[in-house]
């Protein structure tokens, strides 16, 4: 037989362990190239540019 629990588990108990389970946001930051919102640490898709680089070419 399985293990089981001794009591019963609050719900305050349950929530407060679950709450860091959330989806959560993207970060957003500015692009220095073009000024475009584009998530951290990504490529942005208006300008195809990363850490001041062009990684990616895109068709006008």
């Amino acid at each position: 037989m399985p293990p089981l629990p001794k009591r019963k588990y609050a719900k305050t108990r349950q929530r407060l362990r679950r709450q860091h389970h959330k989806i959560q946001r993207p970060k957003l930051v500015m692009c220095p190239e073009c000024y475009e919102s584009h998530q951290a640490h990504r490529i942005c898709w208006a300008c195809g540019m990363y850490r001041g680089r062009t990684v990616i070419e895109l068709e006008d």
